[in-house]
């Protein structure tokens, strides 16, 4: 049923799809369901390389289960700025944690990085994500040092002296000419290879192929952003907020890593 909950012939499937090296979106159209729900349901349940059916379909059904009898956890999340669906957002929230899992980024990092992105003022107090995110500080704390250390995110001083964690479109302009400078590094290594192993030799010009290729990638990259730089500070009048009250640090909020029961595209489960 392509808009109820994932059965366990689909997630059978969706193995055979993973074990032949399918890309999401092919396994997607095979079972009339949305690329995103495919996403999800792999990157909750062990990533493309772990997933297993059986597994992945008792960790639903518990999850269901606790959905079904956990008690109620206080009051409900505060209504969203700008008249935005709570729950859309949620699912969207979700949806971006789990591309940026796919990316290469830990789950707990990836709910920082989106939290941060999908909040109007684009920067929070440690306090204010683990609010939002109900997790510890010490996890928030382990997840900002791993995204400064990628350049993702950077820390501020507000007024009351808080440290605050923003992201900006220069962050990703600074991240991808770090990706530059990590390339000329192993272009330099390989080049090393080259003279150790002999010019000649196939390691050798194997080596110096590697290092031609990543020369080109990391001159074109930082001619690329060097260009689109401008673009980063480019603010659409479609998306003027008119005036409106940003983002203050909330006092509880919606969970974006807990299940939820429909979709955008009207999936129920994609867990």
């Amino acid at each position: 049923m392509p808009g109820g909950r994932l059965t366990q012939q689909e997630r059978q499937q969706i193995a055979l799809g993973l074990a032949d090296s399918l890309p999401y979106a092919e396994i997607a159209r095979g079972l009339g369901r949305p690329t995103s729900t495919i996403t999800r349901e792999v990157m909750r349940n062990g990533g493309p390389t772990a997933y297993r059916a059986n597994l992945a379909h008792r960790a639903t059904e518990r999850r269901a289960h606790r959905r079904r009898t956990a008690p109620a956890r206080g009051p409900a999340a505060a209504p969203q700025p700008h008249g935005r669906d709570a729950e859309a957002v949620t699912e969207y929230e979700e949806t971006f944690t789990t591309v940026l899992m796919g990316s290469g980024l830990p789950k707990i990092p990836a709910r920082v990085l989106t939290c941060l992105f999908t909040s109007d003022t684009g920067s929070l107090t440690a306090s204010g994500l683990a609010q939002r995110l109900q997790v510890s500080p010490a996890s928030i704390s382990k997840a900002i040092t791993f995204l400064e250390s990628q350049s993702l995110v950077r820390r501020e001083r507000d007024e009351g002296r808080r440290d605050r964690y923003v992201v900006d479109g220069e962050l990703f302009y600074q991240a991808t000419i770090a990706s530059a400078r990590a390339n000329d590094e192993l272009v330099k290594t390989a080049r090393q290879g080259v003279a150790v192993l002999g010019r000649d030799t196939p390691a050798a010009i194997r080596l110096e192929n590697v290092a031609r290729f990543l020369d080109f990638i990391s001159e074109s990259i930082t001619r690329a952003a060097e260009q689109a730089r401008a673009v980063l500070h480019t603010t659409s009048t479609s998306n003027d907020t008119n005036g409106s009250d940003p983002d203050q640090d909330p006092d509880s909020d919606a969970d974006p890593d807990s299940d939820s029961d429909s979709d955008q595209d009207q999936d129920q489960d994609s867990d």
